[in-house]
């Protein structure tokens, strides 16, 4: 699969935009502000109906106009297909294949995947378990389709129930114990579920993050990377029993997968406060092209590769390392975005693979 025509209109800081690209190494290339960054998110708005930065869609229409339009024609085992994706102030996002409406977005997740890197990842690093959750979320749901109807089951119900516990706490009566009991019967079964994918992605990503470490940083440092989790420790169904009287009183429910997290470390210490800033960026970096090998390895369609600013605090060394990685047959089409086209001019010259250098200006805005 790779993306041949990228169109845009009022979408950020582009007016109307067109983009041809090739089915290798696309270069992006520009100085900060000109909306290289923009392009990728346009492309990673029609694999995951979505934007990777801005999650409320209106933030990303351009200003003072009323609406946006991204489109995209690729070319998918061999056939031409083309995506658009539609968004107006006060108005449902629209989003179609080959020019027919999906009702549900969640049925075009994992059709078109794609990996990105980039410099909001840190955040897997810095924030809480919530953005380590995501990032499970959002690897499992593009190549398992049942995981994420799951996800968004197990998320009504949890609503569902702190609503309940809520309701009640507000008019001192306890909750209905036959209410509260079927919702905990369908967190478990759809929480047991989420949990035994977490578990398994987490196991076969292990050993190809650290590989991907290791050749990117030479066989310096080593990284581990641990999946943490109440139902390792009992089942959710007795775990939501055992915390009701807690529940009760905090009026949300505070056990299940929502609460499970990701552990990184390098050489047995947290990377948050052990890691150098490169050390650090290596590490997002290994860990998004082991989510490629795993999304490629369950699926037929090899994802799209995005690298926002993937340059940046690396030397050259890893620059050169990471590009002879991605420059393999193993990966399709890749996408990068740089300031300096003198730094990519010689790699790209050594690489075996079809690769297009694209110039933006101010003027592109």
């Amino acid at each position: 699969m790779f993306l041949q025509k990228l169109t845009l209109f009022n979408f950020k800081n582009y007016v109307e935009a067109e983009f041809e690209f090739c089915p290798g190494i696309n270069c992006l290339i520009g100085d900060n502000g000109v909306g290289k960054t923009n392009v990728l998110d346009a492309i990673h708005y029609l694999s995951l109906c979505k934007s990777c930065i801005n999650t409320i869609d209106t933030q990303n229409i351009r200003y003072e106009s009323d609406g946006f339009v991204i489109q995209g024609e690729y070319l998918r085992d061999g056939k031409p297909e083309t995506l658009s994706c539609g968004v107006k102030m006060r108005q449902k996002k629209i989003f179609k294949r080959n020019k027919k409406e999906y009702e549900r977005l969640a049925d075009h997740i994992g059709l078109f995947p794609v990996v990105m890197v980039s410099p909001m990842d840190n955040g897997l690093i810095t924030d809480g378990g919530e953005e380590r959750r995501r990032f499970m979320n959002e690897v499992i749901s593009q190549y398992d389709t049942a995981y994420l109807a799951h996800l968004l089951q197990y998320n009504r119900t949890l609503m569902q129930r702190n609503s309940l516990l809520k309701q009640a706490a507000e008019s001192r009566m306890p909750a209905d114990p036959g209410v509260l009991d079927a919702l905990d019967m369908q967190l478990s079964r759809h929480g047991q579920e989420i949990f035994a994918a977490r578990q398994a992605f987490c196991e076969a990503l292990i050993p190809v993050f650290q590989h991907y470490y290791q050749t990117i940083s030479d066989n310096h440092e080593s990284v581990t990377l641990t999946y943490r989790s109440q139902l390792q420790q009992a089942s959710l169904y007795d775990l939501l029993k055992q915390s009701i009287e807690k529940d009760r009183i905090l009026e949300h429910t505070s056990t299940g997968i929502h609460r499970d997290d990701l552990l990184l470390e390098m050489d047995e210490y947290p990377i948050r406060r052990a890691g150098s800033q490169g050390q650090q960026k290596t590490y997002l970096t290994a860990l998004r092209l082991a989510d490629y090998d795993f999304i490629r390895s369950h699926g037929t369609i090899r994802p799209i590769l995005l690298l926002d600013d993937i340059f940046d605090k690396f030397d050259a060394q890893r620059v050169g390392r990471i590009m002879r990685i991605v420059s393999q047959d193993h990966f399709g089409q890749v996408f990068i975005t740089d300031t300096d086209e003198k730094r990519l001019q010689p790699i790209l010259q050594d690489m075996a693979c079809p690769s297009k250098v694209i110039r933006l200006e101010k003027k592109s805005a």
